[in-house]
């Protein structure tokens, strides 16, 4: 089941959602609460860029958003703080689903968290 819902901190984002064209939810209530608990700088900047995303889909790109394949996507935020990745998938009827969020520490995007967000592209897409 994927969560819809806006928290307070995003709330900006929410209220642009009805005259963009594509929506944004979230796999579930804990990947919404990670991405809450960004460093401030971090979490303003992803604001910044899901309002891109719904208003630009899949035409949104480096380097802002990135395509990692199998129909997984990664937006890219930055802060002062540090980095954050949200990894996330298009659903039919233009609905974006962000299925896993983390502050990045290293280089590159940690094998497990690829694997989950993979495993859950699979899953909303199957019902």
């Amino acid at each position: 089941m994927v969560f819809a819902c806006f928290q307070p901190a995003l709330s900006r984002v929410s209220e642009s959602a009805n005259i963009m064209p594509y929506s944004v939810e979230y796999f579930n209530e804990r990947v919404l609460a990670d991405i809450e608990r960004w460093p401030i700088g971090v979490l303003a900047d992803y604001a910044r860029l899901v309002e891109l995303l719904m208003e630009f889909g899949p035409d949104l790109r480096m380097p802002h958003s990135r395509s990692l394949g199998g129909g997984l996507f990664e937006l890219r935020p930055r802060g002062r703080e540090g980095i954050g990745r949200a990894l996330y998938c298009y659903l039919v009827g233009e609905r974006v689903v962000v299925l896993h969020a983390f502050v990045k520490k290293t280089e590159a995007t940690p094998e497990k968290d690829l694997r989950l967000a993979r495993r859950r592209v699979k899953e909303v897409r199957d019902g």
